[in-house]
């Protein structure tokens, strides 16, 4: 049987990274991950081919050799998975989708033979077993969260490794904390399921075999939910790992921000090869984190918090939210002051949005303030709510506060402040890769001739030669992320 998995597009988004890609010559920032690891749960005997369509188009030739399709997405990819779903209907090609967006909105994705709601390793054998036998139903829902110990390695052979800034891996899925508007916990659980050790680093050894050497995304929605396997087990397995096979990985993940009350651990990630983490910090306002039901966060100082994680030798991202009910009408000077502070380089800022079946949405409900289904997109300006704050002032508000955060002036002196508070773990080096001098050529150019602001960026590479000189490939790195997030801002306007 001729199985082709298929990976929609995903449009120019702050996640994308897409004006970045090309200073390093890649086509995608990350795998599709969830498939690779579909594909492996599949019979042996069954022909498989994947496409990423951000790596290369889907062509009639594929789905006129695949006997079913298989298809996967979030809601960013919504658009994309229509258009897919509409080609194979027109070839008459059996379709099969699954992923978070067909499980919290299976209505969206009309036109589909068989829909996989839930993760896949408990609808997966059952639809394979009704496959065989001539039964096959239309739906499969899960009716438990699986044992993610049984999850077989991801089939890296089915892609090509080149065109990605970055490969992916999972530790945990589930969260323990439960905040209003996040349908982690509706997706994958309170309760986080880990993956055992020898399992991780099986499919880490995957991962070093095909080849790759570089940024390793570690997907999980909170790391640290389960800390104490984590630094019993994982990470000194994982520092072992890594100084065996000469350190070959740098790693990103997802946190909550109390990974900055524990010393040992953001040691252990440190010395693990960790050099990135993102952090949902929502909003400095009191108030709004209390609504949202963000606890992790309320009553810290979350400003220390980011100083605390940088001085430890972390690169600290950030979520935020605007258009709660209790923000003021000056929270959006609020956000870009905590913004320029903390030295926070990626942020990412949306406006509030309810994902169907939070309590977030169920409220909305209730008030009749639900409006339609949220986009997917953080940074693309909508909302499916209607705001307390007036919806004309939140949006012009908002897209005011995304120039600031990055146009050159706000952005290269939030770099600036970074860069200071910054301190770079001693097993990091000045020296620049092969892709990184292709970049900073590149960057030569596009940001130091053509574009506008090109002066600031000059004076941030004198100033990180000069003062921070072992910090200057990251200098140039973090200057390209800007760019992407400066295209990406401007679209909106």
């Amino acid at each position: 049987m001729n199985i082709l998995l298929v990976s929609p597009q995903t449009p120019a988004t702050f996640w994308s990274f897409r004006h970045a890609l090309k200073f390093i010559s890649k086509k995608s920032s990350e795998p599709p991950l969830g498939l690779l690891t579909i594909a492996a749960m599949l019979p042996q005997a069954w022909e498989l081919r994947l496409v990423d369509m951000n790596v290369a188009p889907l062509r009639d030739d594929d789905l006129t050799w695949a006997d079913m399709v298989f298809l996967s997405g979030m809601n960013v990819h919504l658009r994309s998975m229509q258009q897919v779903i509409a080609r194979a209907n027109r070839h008459n090609v059996p379709l099969a989708v699954g992923g978070p967006l067909v499980t919290t909105d299976r209505q969206l994705l009309p036109g589909a033979d068989h829909y996989f709601l839930g993760e896949g390793e408990e609808t997966l054998p059952q639809f394979l077993h009704d496959l065989q036998h001539g039964k096959a139903k239309k739906v499969y829902r899960a009716q438990r969260f699986p044992d993610i110990q049984k999850t077989p390695v991801p089939r890296w052979d089915l892609l090509d490794v080149k065109s990605y800034a970055s490969l992916s891996l999972q530790f945990s899925r589930g969260c323990p904390f439960n905040c209003d508007f996040c349908n982690v916990t509706i997706l994958n659980g309170h309760k986080p399921r880990t993956k055992s050790a020898p399992q991780f680093l099986a499919e880490l050894q995957a991962i070093y075999d095909v080849g790759w050497r570089g940024s390793v995304f570690i997907v999980d929605d909170n790391f640290i939910g389960n800390r104490k396997i984590l630094k019993q087990e994982i990470l000194p397995a994982l520092i072992d790992w890594m100084e065996t096979h000469k350190r070959p990985f740098s790693f990103i993940t997802e946190v909550s921000v109390n990974l900055a009350d524990d010393d040992r651990l953001m040691n252990l990630m440190v010395q693990a090869g960790f050099d990135s983490v993102f952090v949902g910090i929502e909003t400095p306002n009191v108030q709004s984190l209390s609504e949202s039901n963000k606890k992790q966060n309320a009553g810290k100082d979350l400003l220390l918090a980011v100083k605390k994680m940088q001085r430890h030798g972390l690169i600290v991202s950030g979520g935020f939210i605007v258009g709660f009910d209790h923000d003021p009408p000056e929270i959006f000077d609020i956000q870009k002051n905590f913004i320029q502070h903390s030295g926070i380089i990626t942020a990412m800022v949306g406006l509030l949005s309810a994902p169907t079946g939070t309590r977030l949405f169920k409220r909305m409900k209730e008030q009749g303030r639900l409006i339609k289904t949220m986009s997917g997109d953080n940074m693309d300006g909508s909302t499916n709510i209607i705001p307390k704050m007036d919806l004309q002032f939140l949006k012009e508000q908002y897209q005011k506060l995304l120039n600031q955060l990055y146009d050159p002036e706000g952005f290269y002196e939030r770099l600036k402040v970074f860069l200071r508070d910054y301190r770079m773990p001693e097993r990091k080096g000045g020296r620049l890769s092969l892709t990184e001098i292709k970049a900073f050529v590149k960057s030569l150019f596009v940001l130091g001739l053509f574009e506008r602001g090109r002066m600031r960026y000059w004076k941030i590479l004198f100033y990180s030669l000069i003062k921070f000189p072992k910090k200057f490939p990251l200098t140039v790195r973090l200057s390209i992320f800007g760019y992407h997030f400066r295209r990406v801002a401007r679209s909106l306007s």
